[in-house]
């Protein structure tokens, strides 16, 4: 794969880079380049992940070593129970990798990374003062603004947040760092602020973040929103069936889970989406890319409940995995949440 050929794969569904012009010279200066993907272990893993999961498997297609670094101690700061810290980070582990199972992604240069296997370093902790130092509480606030359930009374917690996910580029040796546009201020934070500290900039890449079933971010705290990875057949189902989905609306949740994730898979597997109808109502449909079911559903010709079907279907398959190991899963989920 060329260089052009592996800018293109990165930014494949990217909504931003920054920048393009950084990404191709560490290409062409690097082999093998670095990128980390970080996730506060709050809530319970949902099918958005699976988002930030083909992304990452488009890195490592693309040549990279990638860090996925299960954040415990930035849980603890967005509210996360200590006690229940060691708990969630377990049933991420078990999870994450399974996910990767789910869409048949390589993963021999894949590492799990626990935040505070190094971010209790004293080292660590002495850039974390340093920071602090300089970066204003305005700063920090507006930084984490998008990110950090800061409340009406906000806790000091938040806004050490974004000064350690800054330090964790440096401290993970990545060349990349990846997420949501929601972590785009905190990206924009690290960026202004390592040089005074005497590090790098690295290169941010941001992916859109999918809408909920009912209208708005896919959450894991609304559970109407979002479908759990360890929800049974008849629940995803469900799910979808009351997922907000108006004939001819193409702004809704569930088409931008095809784009993200199922029609990312069905083209990657050379798959077409099919969605069966009765004979009666003009037969089955299918799909080999995402503008033709935009474009099919924009002008009615796809009705909502068969789009929910298919949609119900293919995420059922991607679900199998997890559903093999349940009584492992329930179990851990249990302890941790």
């Amino acid at each position: 794969m060329d260089i052009k050929e592996k800018v293109k794969l990165i930014k494949r569904n990217a909504e931003e880079v920054i920048t393009e012009k950084e990404l191709v010279e560490l290409l062409k200066k690097k082999k093998n380049p670095s990128v980390y993907l970080g996730t506060a272990i709050t809530g319970r893993p949902h099918v958005a992940y699976f988002l930030w999961v083909l992304k990452l498997a488009d890195f490592l297609k693309a040549g990279f070593k990638v860090k996925l670094l299960l954040a415990d101690l930035h849980g603890a700061l967005d509210n996360t129970p200590w006690d229940v810290l060691d708990k969630r980070y377990k049933y991420y582990s078990k999870v994450i990798p399974l996910m990767f199972k789910a869409i048949g992604a390589d993963i021999k240069n894949f590492e799990i990374v626990k935040g505070s296997d190094f971010q209790l370093d004293k080292k660590y902790f002495y850039d974390v003062l340093r920071v602090s130092t300089f970066a204003s509480i305005n700063d920090c606030k507006r930084a984490a603004a998008e990110v950090v359930k800061f409340g009406d009374n906000p806790k000091l917690s938040g806004l050490i947040y974004p000064i350690m996910q800054m330090l964790d580029e440096e401290y993970l040796k990545v060349d990349i760092q990846y997420g949501g546009t929601d972590q785009r201020k905190i990206f924009m934070f690290a960026r202004e602020n390592h040089p005074k500290v005497g590090y790098e900039r690295r290169i941010e890449v941001m992916t859109p973040i999918i809408p909920g079933l009912i209208g708005k971010k896919m959450s894991a705290s609304d559970s109407k929103s979002k479908i759990d990875i360890l929800d049974d057949e008849e629940t995803v189902r469900s799910k979808i069936k009351n997922a907000e989905c108006v004939a001819g609306d193409v702004d809704n949740g569930l088409l931008s889970f095809l784009k993200y994730v199922i029609m990312v898979i069905k083209v990657d597997k050379k798959e077409k989406f099919i969605v069966k109808r009765d004979e009666k109502y003009g037969g089955e449909l299918e799909f080999t890319n995402y503008k033709e079911i935009e474009n099919a559903f924009r002008s009615k010709k796809l009705h909502p409940l068969d789009l929910k079907n298919a949609v119900a279907d293919e995420i059922n398959k991607l679900l199998m995995v997890f559903r093999k190991e349940q009584k492992t899963l329930q179990k851990l989920s249990k302890e941790a949440y």
